[in-house]
């Protein structure tokens, strides 16, 4: 091998891993500000002319490592948000966030944010949080709340319906409280609500998630410790 190709095989790996010592410990999934984000793509101008008002709704998102969206879903709007829950599912389904980080490694995550939408002298203003928490939401904060990561040193691998106790196939919705610290570790879950209740939907949102690592909630830029209410859905198969 030449002198000159040692010397770029050499600046390659060196590149390689300075990219690699870049990544943090953690970092969670950002929506961005490139003008691909899912931020800059909803048509606001469309949904003003539309006749949208006043709203806002939740949603959810399975990132992969490279930040592409592979599965969303939306839920919890307030009654006049039909509009803007379509134009939501629209930009996500071809959307591409800036991906997870954990353990100096991208990662796969749910993704877990609000969107609101409110006229202001007759123009749009929208926003999109990083959290579901209301006090977080109505005081606008830059809180980002912890996402669930699929791989990695985490062992959580989906959800999983409760088919032997459920007689009729019938969608379940679960709210966990969840005490995860500040390195996403989970220390402590209970159920706060479950529907259809009895029907095995709780126990299997606790088994779920009992082995899961998060990307740790961040407040100001920086890793804490936090207690939020994750909604799990179950949705039978077809």
């Amino acid at each position: 091998m030449s002198q000159l190709a040692v010397a770029l095989v050499s600046v390659t790996i060196f590149l390689n891993c300075a990219a690699a010592e870049e990544l943090p410990l953690y970092r969670p999934a950002l929506i961005g500000t490139s003008p691909d984000a899912i931020i800059n793509r909803i048509d606001t101008k469309l949904l003003l002319k539309a006749g949208q008002k006043d709203a806002a709704l939740m949603f959810s998102a399975v990132l992969d490592s490279k930040g592409e969206v592979k599965l969303s879903s939306t839920f919890r709007g307030t009654p006049d948000s039909k509009l803007l829950e379509q134009e939501v599912l629209r930009v996500l389904r071809d959307a591409k966030m800036i991906p997870a980080v954990r353990n100096h490694q991208p990662i796969s995550v749910f993704y877990y944010g609000t969107v609101t939408f409110r006229r202001i002298n007759e123009k749009p203003r929208l926003r999109i949080f990083a959290n579901q928490e209301l006090k977080e939401l109505g005081a606008e904060t830059d809180f980002v709340g912890p996402q669930l990561c699929l791989g990695g040193d985490s062992k959580f691998d989906g959800m999983h319906y409760p088919e032997n106790q459920v007689p009729v196939p019938v969608r379940g919705e679960v709210d966990l409280s969840l005490k995860v610290d500040a390195n996403g570790n989970l220390q402590e879950q209970k159920v706060l609500a479950e529907h259809p209740p009895f029907l095995g939907f709780g126990d299997a949102a606790l088994a779920d998630i009992a082995n899961a690592k998060f990307i740790p909630a961040f407040r100001n830029g920086q890793p804490v410790a936090c207690e939020v209410t994750l909604p799990l859905f179950y949705i039978p198969k077809s």
